[in-house]
């Protein structure tokens, strides 16, 4: 297996951390007798040579060996060696393209291999694609494992075969073959779902893989054979669907979940700390059936009202295993798609009476993430808040308690029964520092928290070590209530944070937001007072933060202008903060727009935008910054919610832009959504904001009446 691994030069190979010179002992701990090395081994293999996904140059090296280690039949374990492979070459793979020197019949010899790599080195600088050439070169490897006797190997080897082996009509007949012999349902499950792989990677030999889901998708096949190869059908083949698709597939659920209910609540794997380990003990307790449905949610993709019938039957099993993947499997869908969601989120919240932890805290999760759009479930979060006080905060064996789930999404849905609750915890002797954080969410029903807020905030040291995280959840909660009689408590802040203090920026800038929110009516006799602390603030790095403020309290705009414009002239980072703070001034920054003008074409995005919106508000000029907001919109998402702020300050005169506005007031997609509903659960929040923010923009378009 290992002939030739030390006449490779792996010190000279790189990896994700460095030199590559330990490869050579994860490439043996794989073929060890002792489970947990081989789990560290495979580790090592994705952490550092397939980090992420990436390719190196020693990543190259390692594919003769793992071949040879999954050709061996005294390795254990090979079935994980084979999906690395597969997602090696898995990635820019090109078909056509020749294998390396140095593979024959399928079992690689290293110093060819070597040799093939040097001779190509110069010439093609693709890894991904030169990773995808060496394991294809080595693909007859993966015919025998198909059938081989360990069942993991024969799970992983499917994929391999449509991946790496060049020879349709030869795939298509082993994938059939494998199909009539195989007995193990969750083999029998990979070669469904290689079957559709093939078809959409093969169109021209599809028929008779089509017609073999076709059959795997009906009697008197098992039902969860059925579910996997209905699930194949809707990704590649929607025209072979039944019409009644929906009642079929969760009929067949809840059919194989009453087969498979016993001896199911445990995922019954060793407790070796390795990540291989630690990832099978967090995966669902019927991961099968989680991968069933999750392929037949994503083959229906943007058919959304078929996924909310389907999630209505997943949320309204009988089997509490299904509501549990229901559960996890909407959280996706909430993230990717906008649409009325209040009855699944309304199902979700039904789970919280339940008895089963894991599936009430899945649920909890979930509906934290929702913010508003957990409305439809407030009453169910609001019972278990106050039938379970236990859960108000949650503390950690390491780190600060937090808020608990229940409480935290009763909060962020905007439902004032939480208010009383939040005001028991302020009052309480342990508060978690991201309390503030949810006060903005309940708007003005959270008014009668502002006294507790207030004393928190004086009671913080500020010389502690943990002050950002005390005190600018309490600034954010002061800011979200425009509190002014909290004004000597922030301004308490601004003098007394020491200067050394961990992540002082934020803490400051914090306060000053909290400054701004209040307002120049809401500091009234205090006006003073903030004045000298925004004007003494604006000599030194924070010149940029407090200029907007200090001009809204003050009225100015000769005090800050000479600031901001050397702000932009010096490039310093703050440029972006500048130029926002000068479209505050509106007309009154146009000694600033020759600058502004410049940054304009700077080449950060996020300063472009900035300066361009400035630039459009101060003095109306859309030639120059509607071009430059256009392609920010299309190129970084993120910048939407920026551009959406200036296009309703300009009212009318934003007209240019009003077409991206309507178009994504109508897109069904989130904005900062990726397939499959990845990225965080703020996105989902931010997405609603920019949401309201473009009607906003279309309902000011037509102007004062």
């Amino acid at each position: 297996m290992f002939t030739g691994i030390d006449e490779v030069d792996w010190a000279s190979l790189r990896h994700a951390y460095g030199s590559a010179e330990d490869v050579p002992a994860l490439l043996r701990g794989l073929a060890s007798a002792d489970r947990s090395e081989r789990e560290t081994a495979l580790d090592g293999m994705y952490g550092a040579v397939h980090h992420q996904g990436d390719v190196y140059d020693s990543t190259l090296a390692c594919i003769p060996f793992l071949l040879a280690l999954v050709a061996s039949g005294e390795v254990a374990d090979r079935g994980g060696i084979v999906e690395l492979l597969v997602s090696i070459g898995g990635e820019g793979r090109e078909d056509g393209v020749p294998g390396p020197a140095g593979f024959h019949d399928g079992v690689p010899g290293p110093g060819g291999f070597q040799d093939g790599l040097s001779a190509r080195a110069g010439a093609d600088g693709d890894l991904r694609a030169r990773a995808a050439v060496g394991v294809r070169a080595g693909a007859e490897v993966f015919i025998r494992l198909a059938g081989d006797a360990d069942p993991s190997v024969r799970r992983a080897a499917p994929a391999a075969l449509v991946g790496f082996l060049d020879e349709p009509a030869r795939v298509l007949g082993l994938l059939q073959e494998r199909c009539a012999l195989e007995r193990d349902d969750r083999v029998l499950q990979a070669l469904t779902e290689s079957l559709g792989l093939f078809v959409r990677r093969r169109p021209g030999h599809a028929a008779e893989a089509l017609e073999l889901l076709r059959t795997l998708s009906s009697e008197p096949y098992a039902p969860g054979l059925r579910l996997a190869a209905l699930g194949q059908l809707v990704a590649c083949a929607p025209d072979h669907l039944p019409a009644d698709l929906v009642p079929v597939a969760v009929g067949l659920l809840r059919e194989r979940s009453a087969r498979h209910s016993a001896g199911r609540d445990g995922v019954g794997c060793p407790h070796s700390d390795t990540l291989a380990s630690r990832l099978r003990r967090l995966r669902p307790s019927d991961e099968e059936g989680s991968q069933l449905l999750r392929t037949l949610h994503r083959g229906l993709g943007d058919r959304l009202d078929l996924r909310k019938a389907l999630l209505r039957g997943q949320l309204t099993s009988p089997d509490v295993v299904d509501r549990c993947n229901a559960v996890w499997m909407a959280a996706g869908l909430f993230r990717e798609w906008r649409a009325d969601w209040a009855e699944p989120v309304s199902l979700i919240g039904a789970q919280l009476g339940v008895e089963e932890g894991r599936l009430q805290e899945a649920a909890v999760s979930v509906l934290e993430d929702l913010h508003t759009l957990a409305a439809p479930a407030a009453d169910d979060l609001a019972a278990l808040v106050a039938s379970r006080p236990d859960l108000w905060v949650r503390r950690w064996e390491r780190g600060a308690p937090t808020l608990g789930g229940p409480l935290k999404a009763l909060a962020r849905s905007g439902d004032r029964r939480a208010v009383p609750v939040l005001s028991e915890v302020l009052d309480g002797p342990v508060v978690p520092d991201d309390l503030g954080y949810v006060i903005g969410h309940l708007g003005p029903s959270a008014a009668p928290l502002a006294p507790a807020l207030r004393r928190r905030l004086g009671e913080t040291p500020l010389d502690s070590p943990g002050v950002f995280e005390r005190a600018v959840p309490l600034l954010s909660a002061v800011a979200a209530l425009g509190d002014a009689e909290a004004v000597p408590e922030v301004l308490r802040v601004l003098r007394g944070v020491p200067a050394g203090a961990r992540l002082r920026d934020a803490v400051v800038e914090s306060a000053v937001r909290a400054l701004d929110a209040v307002g120049q009516e809401g500091t009234g006799a205090h006006a003073p007072e903030v004045i000298t602390v925004l004007r003494r603030l604006l000599g030194t790095e924070y010149a940029a933060v407090v200029a907007g403020p200090l001009w809204s309290v003050e009225g100015d705009a000769s005090t800050v202008l000479p600031v901001l414009t050397a702000e932009l002239a010096e490039g310093r980072p703050r440029r972006r903060a500048a130029a926002g703070a000068l479209a505050r001034l509106g007309p009154a920054a146009a000694p600033a727009l020759a600058e502004l003008r410049r940054t304009v074409r700077a080449d950060d995005l996020w300063e472009r935008v900035a300066a361009a919106c400035a630039v459009w508000r101060i003095s109306g000029d859309a030639d120059l910054s509607a071009p430059v907001l256009r392609a920010a919109w299309t190129q970084n998402p993120y910048t939407r919610r920026t551009i959406t702020t200036c296009l309703a300050a300009l009212g009318p005169a934003g007209a240019p832009l009003h077409d991206l506005v309507r178009a994504e007031v109508t897109a069904r997609r989130r904005h900062l959504a990726l397939p499959g509903g990845g990225r965080g659960s703020q996105d989902v929040l931010d997405d609603e904001r920019l949401v309201e923010a473009c009607g906003e923009v279309l309902a000011g378009a037509s102007g004062p009446e």
